[in-house]
């Protein structure tokens, strides 16, 4: 299994880290990939990634609750490393409108800054969106980014949007929400072909059903599997092929 999103270089797991690469890799997971923050999380990102090479794979970019009033020295910073760093995609970018909304203009023009770095060097995106599903649509529709594809992680719109982005080229990250009792996560994405989804944690975050209240970590990720396969009536086989040929197809589009 392929966890396509996952903070693995997170303070939580360092101490004992080969301790919790053993334990994922035993749950069946061959790949974690881990989306970036900002330029602080780089570093830690880039170890983790250079000490489990073919485990721990790197992405790049200004994740949108992060896009303060520094956010254009932190951007010139991340176009530096990334000149010079081989990466899988660029992210976690996108908008997020949860929690403050101050910096909305800046959020917006980060994400398309960073649209257009995918787009320069043939890599893929990795979206976080929050309560800002209309604003991305309406970027993601403009033509100048009518090439661009990848992950909206943690997909949280309704039917709608979840028809609107695969139309688009996304595929949609599927995580821990879908085990909570009362999610309508199936509902919104039910219409929505397996061809079109990964399988993803968020770890530290977002913890599935029945460790929801510790950390999270890739190891849960057959939980997932699992529940996903119960609601589209596959076997589990048959949904881990699915998504992981999913997965594969972006990295062999990014080169990686």
């Amino acid at each position: 299994m392929i966890d396509t999103h996952a903070h693995l270089y997170d303070p939580i797991f360092k101490d004992e880290i080969e301790l919790h690469v053993s334990d994922i890799k035993a749950a069946g997971v061959s790949e974690v990939w881990l989306p970036n923050c900002d330029l602080a999380s780089w570093g830690q990102l880039v170890e983790l990634a250079n000490a489990f090479p073919e485990f721990a794979l790197p992405m790049i970019g200004l994740h949108p609750t992060y896009v303060k009033e520094n956010y254009q020295i932190e951007l010139a910073a991340l176009a530096k490393i990334l000149a010079e760093q081989k990466v899988l995609a660029i992210g976690e970018i996108g908008l997020d409108y949860y929690w403050d909304t101050s910096f909305k203009a800046e959020q917006i023009h980060a994400f398309e800054t960073q649209c257009h770095w995918a787009m320069d060097n043939k890599l893929w995106i990795d979206v976080h969106c929050r309560k800002a599903y209309s604003d991305l649509l309406l970027l993601l529709k403009k033509s100048e980014y009518a090439n661009l594809s990848g992950i909206i992680h943690c997909f949280s719109g309704d039917s709608r949007e979840a028809k609107t982005l695969v139309d688009l080229g996304f595929m949609l990250g599927i995580g821990g929400v879908i085990t909570y009792k009362n999610t309508t996560l199936f509902n919104d994405i039910k219409e929505i072909p397996l061809k079109n989804i990964v399988l993803e944690t968020d770890a530290p975050y977002l913890t599935p059903v029945p460790y929801r209240g510790q950390p999270n970590s890739p190891k849960y990720i057959p939980l997932i599997a699992q529940k996903l396969a119960d609601l589209y009536e596959v076997s589990i086989e048959e949904l881990i092929q699915i998504t992981d040929a999913n997965a594969n197809r972006l990295k062999v589009a990014s080169g990686y």
